[in-house]
């Protein structure tokens, strides 16, 4: 059985750019696009999609703004 991180197991590109991972930056090729990475997922870019309304949503029928 081989272990994924085994220095035998072939580099995974980086999943921004597609070159090889560095050790250092993993899984991204340098802090540049892990910084990308992160700022995508700070701004919104990426999310996770769910059903669920934000703790912070008026209930269902009380619109903001609306005189109540």
């Amino acid at each position: 059985m081989s272990d994924a991180s085994s220095p035998s197991a072939p580099a995974k590109p980086c999943p921004l750019c597609g070159k090889p991972a560095s050790a250092r930056h993993k899984p991204f090729c340098s802090q540049r696009c892990a910084t990308i990475d992160l700022a995508r997922w700070i701004t919104g870019t990426y999310r996770v999609p769910t059903d669920e309304t934000p703790e912070d949503a008026p209930p269902p029928g009380e619109e903001e703004g609306e005189p109540g």
